[in-house]
């Protein structure tokens, strides 16, 4: 069954290009002019991912994507005419799996969105389920729990963390992370790296697990030992 993709942008122009753009390579689409409107989308119908304007009149973006992330897992991908690494960060923080600045390419954002729902289904994931501590991972289904009690990850977070898992004993770079979740030739700052870290670590905390992932100063991070 094809993704099915929610535009959200106050430019109808802009929702026109990338609304050709994925229906010429199969997707469906649907599309909202406002924070609003896609927050209703949304309850009817939960789509695959979300492409998210930032700067929307009523309730932009950074305040639906909050809203979002309060019962919805789905991956979002932040559109922006802006291109400060303030909001960058904020954006992840808030639960981004992606960010791409106006003008963009359409075949660039086609192939960002391909990559995000492949991260989000497991297909780029072994098919087995790992296991450490406390915490497991099952790839294929995307579902991650510490104990018996499951952990929401965004698709980002989840790769992250199982980037870790599967060299548990590795320390992996800051640079490292990014060629393993992102891919090779792709520049994100430490600060980016960092907030999707922090998220993983305060949804752990939340669910008893206060080492879920270590800093080795000076090298980068490692899997803790993950108790809860």
């Amino acid at each position: 069954m094809s993704a099915e993709i929610l535009i959200v942008d106050d430019d109808a122009h802009i929702r026109d290009v990338i609304r050709f753009a994925l229906e010429d390579v199969g997707m469906m689409v649907r599309e909202a002019s406002n924070g609003q409107l896609a927050l209703r989308e949304v309850a009817a119908r939960t789509p695959d991912i979300v492409v998210l304007d930032i700067g929307m009149p009523e309730l932009d973006g950074f305040e639906t994507c909050k809203v979002l992330r309060r019962s919805h897992q789905m991956p979002i991908l932040f559109l922006t005419a802006r291109d400060d690494e303030i909001d960058r960060v904020l954006g992840f923080e808030l639960g981004a799996d992606d960010y791409v600045s106006k003008p963009f390419s359409p075949r660039e954002l086609v192939l960002r969105i391909r990559a995000i729902l492949a991260r989000a289904q497991g297909r780029n994931g072994a098919d087995h389920k790992l296991n450490h501590g406390a915490l497991s991972m099952a790839p294929e289904s995307h579902e991650c729990a510490i104990g018996d009690e499951r952990m929401q990850l965004t698709a980002i977070e989840f790769s992250l963390l199982k980037a870790l898992m599967s060299a548990p004993e590795r320390v992996l770079s800051r640079n490292q992370l990014i060629d393993l979740v992102y891919g090779h030739n792709t520049y994100l700052s430490d600060r980016t790296v960092d907030s999707h870290i922090r998220n993983i670590r305060q949804k752990a905390l939340a669910l008893g697990c206060d080492d879920v992932i270590q800093t080795v100063r000076g090298v980068g991070v490692k899997l803790g030992t993950c108790q809860a």
